[in-house]
């Protein structure tokens, strides 16, 4: 039996979405650029894609950005909004726990010269973002659901406080563990990103929702695909399946919401009893999709590995980080112990889990830890 517990790395490409695609790769592969029936039927798909996406995000159409995914959609809002507002000023606010895509583009705003304020987990609200602006402030960058730990943000709450402290500042949000999940901000979010493997969508796809009004520099220039602002034929195929994911997901979201809270609070009370320490925050605090716990004693890798072994797959920490070997700069961030930091697991669920594998999971992890704690080694 496959337990699957590392959907925020990625999840499962649901079959109707993959129907939903299929057309488009041998029958309707025309440029949706080209003027003859092929094109039209190419660019009709992906008009409906947008306006799916749009939808579930409660935006326009034409507030829609395609792009590869979470990645591209976050560096473009970052990079294009801070050197679209250059003349106004120099001045980026992000956060501590930002997804690894985000950092790296606020280590590149460094190099052009821009100053980049980190704030900490435990300063991530409204009143704290709004004391860091400045008059030089031209961006505020912080995440709606940490990729890690399942913590919610108060993205809109934050975007209002720092527009009430300037006019003048774009707010973007990296919601790629949000969508689905939470219902998307309002227009007080200029800039947020989601991306399509989170939902049961297609690898290689993400949509930045990029609100009316909002300048951005575009990162890939060519043939004035999407405003403007992502140049390149567009994978029609591919967007198709993000759109209908974006379809099921906003039609899902309520449903799945419900059953997070009960499933992820199962795990979560399951993990503690077995001696885990949770990481993950507490009550409304918690997307329930993610949940963070350390096993002190015990070798996160290790463990891993022992429960793959009993065919329950999870992770140590994002997928971006874990092949490279590192600790967890968000559990860091949050000042926990060594020993928490190197007995992490990120256990994360998608609108397919069921109870019965979350029973079968503590089952496994109960085995698991056991067999270590019993081995000469100690694990």
């Amino acid at each position: 039996m496959t337990i699957y517990l590392d959907n925020a790395a990625t999840t499962r490409l649901d079959e109707g979405v993959l129907e939903a695609m299929l057309p488009y790769f041998r029958e309707r592969y025309g440029n949706p650029g080209s003027l003859h029936r092929l094109g039209a039927e190419a660019e009709a798909g992906l008009v409906r894609a947008r306006e799916q996406v749009a939808l579930a995000l409660t935006a326009a159409p034409e507030e829609v950005v395609f792009t590869s995914g979470g990645t591209e959609a976050n560096t473009l809002a970052i990079l294009g909004a801070a050197r679209a507002r250059k003349r106004r000023g120099d001045h980026v606010i992000t956060s501590q726990v930002e997804h690894a895509c985000v950092r790296q583009a606020m280590a590149t705003l460094e190099a052009e010269g821009f100053e980049v304020t980190s704030l900490p987990p435990g300063e991530l609200t409204p009143a704290a973002v709004a004391a860091a602006v400045t008059s030089k402030t031209v961006l505020v960058s912080v995440m709606h659901v940490n990729n890690e730990t399942g913590e919610v943000f108060p993205i809109r709450e934050i975007a209002r406080a720092a527009k009430a402290a300037s006019k003048k500042l774009a707010v973007h949000s990296d919601g790629v563990q949000a969508f689905g999940k939470l219902p998307p901000p309002g227009p007080e979010v200029d800039l947020y990103a989601l991306s399509g493997h989170k939902v049961h969508g297609p690898k290689g796809t993400g949509a930045l929702c990029v609100r009316r009004g909002t300048h951005l520099v575009p990162l890939v220039v060519g043939g004035g695909q999407e405003r403007g602002l992502r140049g390149g034929t567009e994978g029609v195929p591919q967007l198709v399946g993000l759109g209908a994911a974006a379809e099921l997901a906003a039609q899902t979201r309520a449903a799945f919401a419900a059953s997070l809270r009960e499933q992820g609070q199962a795990l979560r009370a399951g993990i503690e009893a077995l001696g885990g320490v949770i990481n993950s925050p507490p009550g409304a605090s918690w997307v329930g999709s993610i949940l963070n716990a350390s096993f002190p004693g015990l070798a996160a890798e290790v463990l891993l590995h022992a429960l793959e072994e009993a065919g329950v797959y999870t992770s140590t920490t994002s997928a971006c980080a874990s092949r490279r070997g590192k600790t967890s700069h968000v559990l860091a961030a949050m000042g926990l112990s060594e020993e928490r930091l190197t007995s992490a697991l990120r256990f994360s669920l998608s609108r397919e889990t069921s109870a019965d594998e979350i029973a079968a999971a503590l089952t496994a992890i109960e085995a698991a830890t056991k067999a270590l704690r019993a081995a000469p080694t100690g694990g």
